[in-house]
């Protein structure tokens, strides 16, 4: 049997689907499990049960600091090498972007995927189409963002789920292997032109105080994380492309900047 961990998430939700479609023996773990999923609580090491299951998909736990993130890493890895499962798969993030205010927590669960003792393969995903699109803000006139003329290479979050239930499905295939998924580079301008509106740049030091002033809902953190995002994205760190993505999936990659732009939109007030 297969687990995917943060099936109550988007990114997990959407890997179960997929291997489900595909009529593949899979569940789903999570702290807050709902009807159909396994509970598995990263921080509950004592109750922390995967015995029958054969691959592992973990879903980076991010939301937290990195020691917790890494900590929560460690304890499931920990757990699935006590209870014999066969092969882990771990959803990373992309090589461009080890200059990421969250790159360390990826970079050390990395580490600890490829010393368990267990057969592994790392996807290191790119940023989500998704992410870009919402990370848009609006403005009376158009659309505001930091990300200047910069472009994503950015990918449509169905692509990663697919790519995940491909690589889970079949996991002796891509045993020790390292994946770079990316997508194919939009710009802001791209997607306040679909929306049929204007694009404003501001610099990273006003968003940075929107992030802290305006938002506090916002963990701490979150705003050195989006800066970081920001700049990356403005200053050319994060277009390179790469075959990984379509070579894994069998067909090209789903245009992008479709979904970055629905995104944009649910977010006009």
């Amino acid at each position: 049997m297969i687990l995917v961990t943060g099936a109550n998430g988007n990114l997990g939700s959407a890997t179960l689907a997929e291997l489900r479609t595909r009529g593949v023996n899979a569940t789903g773990g999570s702290r807050t499990p709902s009807e159909g999923l396994r509970r598995l609580d990263f921080d509950d090491r004592s109750g922390m049960d995967l015995a029958g299951v054969s691959t592992l998909v973990l879903i980076s736990a991010g939301y937290a600091e990195d020691d917790q993130v890494i900590g929560r890493h460690a304890a499931v890895l920990d757990a699935a090498a006590r209870d014999g499962v066969r092969h882990v798969v771990y959803t990373s993030l992309t090589g461009a972007g080890d200059h990421l205010g969250f790159a360390l927590a990826h970079r050390a669960t990395e580490r600890l995927v490829r010393t368990c003792g267990l057969p592994w393969t790392i996807l290191r995903n790119g940023l989500y189409a998704e992410l870009f699109g919402g990370l848009m803000m609006w403005a009376e006139d158009g659309v505001e963002s930091a990300f200047g003329d910069g472009a994503l290479a950015a990918v449509a979050r169905a692509d990663l789920a697919e790519a995940a239930a491909i690589v889970a499905a079949d996991p002796t295939r891509h045993t020790g292997h390292t994946y770079e998924l990316t997508g194919t580079p939009i710009t802001a301008a791209h997607v306040a032109d679909r929306l049929k509106v204007p694009h404003r740049t501001i610099g990273i030091g006003e968003y940075r105080r929107r992030l802290l002033d305006e938002m506090p809902e916002l963990l701490p953190f979150q705003p050195p994380m989006l800066a970081s995002i920001a700049t990356g994205i403005r200053h050319g760190f994060l277009a390179g492309t790469g075959p990984d993505l379509a070579d894994l999936l069998g067909h090209p990659v789903r245009a992008p900047l479709a979904a970055a732009v629905a995104t944009a939109a649910a977010t006009k007030p």
